[in-house]
């Protein structure tokens, strides 16, 4: 079992990855509950496949960041572990796929010798922290916000209060007002900004796009740096606490605020303020940026070529540093081979900065780039088929994987992609130089592709032919789109059509938008003159199934008869509540709170032991049917079941309610956090004692 077992220098992470072993072990062994077992693999970064018996491991790279060292380990671990393709992700992140459920102990262990984790990549964790990739050379910065990306990931990672949340939660810090990180999708967002020459953020909350997609609310416009991760802190013990854990469909941070209200939400996250481990973090800020003695000047060139010339107008722009450029590189649907990555790091290293950053559109953005080099890594580029202009035009369509490995997925969103892409190259080739527009697409209506807030979004679907058989299909979203300084756009569901036309109905939308919009009047200008009924009648023509062909029941890349193969998915499960899980795992977290305490981790301590209150109380609400959908639900119907019942008491007469939050009444104290684990150890042994007389009895 640890076999692979290397010395890290870490013994953190040493015995973390030591742990997932084990418990592989025990539950290929049928000692761990499946349920169980799946949120503890998921919030280390293993995630089920479309196909079975292989795993998909995402990689979770803050804020983008990649060095060539690390780049190259991870293509070195494709190529032994998976099919040697890198999937560069929406959230920055890289995902390898087809690996064996076994061998993700010793994956992640070489991957821990550069730095680099899987925790908390997946499951109802904070999820990985995004940034603008520009983030340091962005001429329209008012600073650098790297540091709070990295100290707010580094921060929360294994933090007690977010192990496991009724779902997942996303933090994303953008550069400027353009809101490249897209705070208004997130379920907390934040925006630099400097008022009386102090460094703050605009704090945006509460935003998600998925099934459901609702735009975030202004929760400061202006908080102080200093302030910052204590706000996180304070936001996630409330959502940690009153989030929904039954119902995953009803379980993000935006369906916590819609229940409550946003009043009521600023006074919970008030309340928590004197618990707070710290209430205020300094974040150490000042910029780094790259001498001329690290990076190697090319020789001189005079490329001139048409493409050249294209592809640095569309693909490059100047630094806030002078003589140097950011560099963005088109990747098709997010795939690169390990091999290419391994030549494109022999090739560029020593030529740009080592900070390679994945972007929010699945490309990459090379950084540092001398003025003098442009021409030879554009030569880099081109030779690796990697020199496509158009980085972050319409032409650079952002898709998810759909149905090639997601269990979620409906239909096809990659092949589509190729083709909608090739409509646009061969069609309106002027179409590279668009920035203003962007086309997404997701295999379900999830949103792991974005579609949601795109100009013109696709996601995958079904319809029932006349003869009553299925044929894959693609929802038409239209009118989505960033506005700015935490302003954005919803897409509206326009119309449902086979999507073998899905080439067709983007054909129609940008000739309709080329032949009658207003000079210089932008897409979301134009459909909103228009109005939404305008292009449901324009497509509608699209909808006839009177006419279908068999190549309409053959979902894209397939040459078989299109069926839903709908799985369950993960990328936010809820644990299935057993009463004996939830038992073992209040023992599991005093473990954890004693072991915290003898740390003098007083706060996680605490956090520890509240969740050993909470764990043991819904085990016996559950061994009475009584089922509690929040942490708070829970506390709640203990004191009715168990407490006002006398089938529990507490010292000095206290509810349970006024036992487990003395957690947010109390200062991370030493003596606190001693007294309250005493108390969850004596409340665990006695609900262990309750359960067993109760199994007695029956």
């Amino acid at each position: 079992m640890q076999s692979f077992r290397t010395e890290l220098e870490n013994p953190v992470v040493d015995k973390e990855i030591v742990d997932l072993a084990r418990k592989i072990a025990l539950f290929r062994e049928g000692k761990i509950h499946e349920e169980k077992f799946r949120s503890l693999r998921l919030a280390r970064g293993v995630y089920g496949q479309r196909q079975q018996g292989v795993q998909m491991v995402r990689i979770k790279l803050p804020y983008g960041r990649l060095t060539f060292k690390q780049w190259g380990r991870i293509a070195d671990i494709s190529d032994e572990y998976s099919t040697g393709n890198l999937h560069l992700t929406t959230r920055q992140d890289i995902q390898i796929h087809f690996v064996s459920l076994d061998r993700t102990p010793e994956l992640w262990a070489k991957l821990a010798e550069d730095d680099i984790t899987l925790r908390e990549a997946c499951g109802n964790t904070v999820r990985n922290v995004t940034a603008s990739p520009t983030a340091g050379i962005d001429p329209a910065e008012p600073f650098d916000v790297t540091p709070y990306a990295d100290a707010t990931f580094r921060y929360f990672l294994r933090n007690p209060i977010c192990q496991e949340m009724g779902r997942k939660f996303k933090i994303s810090f953008s550069s400027s007002d353009d809101d490249t990180a897209l705070s208004y999708i997130h379920d907390l967002g934040f925006i630099p900004k400097i008022a009386d020459g102090q460094r703050g953020f605009k704090v945006l909350v509460g935003g998600g796009l998925g099934a459901q997609p609702m735009l975030a609310q202004i929760f400061h416009e202006f908080l102080p740096e200093n302030l910052l991760i204590p706000t996180v802190e304070a936001v996630l013990r409330v959502f940690d606490r009153h989030g929904e854990r039954n119902s995953r469909h009803k379980a993000r941070m935006k369906f916590l605020l819609a229940k409550i209200g946003f009043e009521e939400f600023k006074k919970l996250v008030e309340a928590e303020w004197k618990a707070l481990k710290n209430k205020e973090v300094v974040v150490r800020s000042e910029e780094r940026g790259v001498s001329r003695d690290e990076i190697t000047l090319a020789p001189h060139s005079s490329l001139l070529t048409p493409d050249y010339s294209t592809w640095l107008s569309t693909n490059t722009f100047a630094q806030k540093q002078p003589g140097y450029h950011g560099v963005y590189v088109r990747v098709l649907l997010g795939n690169i081979s390990s091999a290419t990555s391994r030549s494109l790091i022999e090739s560029l290293r020593g030529y740009v900065a080592d900070d390679v950053r994945v972007t929010v559109n699945q490309g990459l953005l090379l950084r540092y780039v001398p003025t003098q080099n442009l021409p030879y890594v554009y030569d880099v580029l081109d030779r690796h088929g990697l020199a496509e202009p158009g980085a972050n035009s319409i032409n650079h369509i952002t898709a998810c994987p759909g149905t090639d490995t997601c269990n979620l997925a409906i239909s096809d969103s990659t092949a589509i992609s190729v083709q909608l892409e090739k409509v646009m190259r061969d069609e309106f080739p002027d179409l590279i130089f668009n920035n203003a527009m962007q086309i997404k697409i997701s295999g379900c209506m999830n949103a792991c592709g974005q579609h949601s807030m795109a100009h013109i979004g696709f996601h995958g679907s079904s319809l029932k032919a006349p003869d009553k058989r299925v044929l894959p299909a693609l929802q038409v979203l239209l009118g989505g789109g960033t506005l700015g300084d935490g302003a954005g756009r919803i897409s509206d569901k326009v119309i449902k059509i086979p999507s073998k036309r899905g080439p067709e109905a983007l054909r129609w939308l940008l000739r309709d938008y080329d032949a009658n919009a207003l000079e210089g009047e932008y897409f979301n200008d134009y459909y909103d003159r228009q109005g939404e009924k305008y292009f449901y009648a324009l497509l509608k023509p699209l909808t006839d199934l009177t006419n279908l062909e068999a190549t309409d029941f053959q979902d894209w890349g397939q040459e078989v008869q299109f069926q839903t193969e709908i799985g369950v998915g993960e990328c936010a499960s809820v644990i299935i509540d057993l009463v004996a899980t939830l038992l073992y795992e209040a023992e599991e977290k005093w473990e954890w709170a004693h072991e915290a305490l003898r740390e003098k981790r007083y706060a996680d301590s605490i956090y520890h032991s509240y969740s050993v209150f909470v764990s043991a109380a819904k085990a016996l609400l559950l061994d009475k049917n009584v089922n509690a959908s929040t942490q708070h639900g829970v506390i709640r119907e203990f004191d009715k079941h168990f407490v006002e019942t006398d089938e529990f008491r507490f010292d000095e007469g206290r509810s349970f309610s006024e036992q487990t939050l003395q957690i947010n009444q109390n200062e991370p104290s030493e003596a606190f956090a001693e007294r309250f684990l005493t108390e969850a150890a004596d409340f665990a042994r006695a609900a262990k004692a309750w359960r067993e007389e109760a199994l007695v009895v029956r």
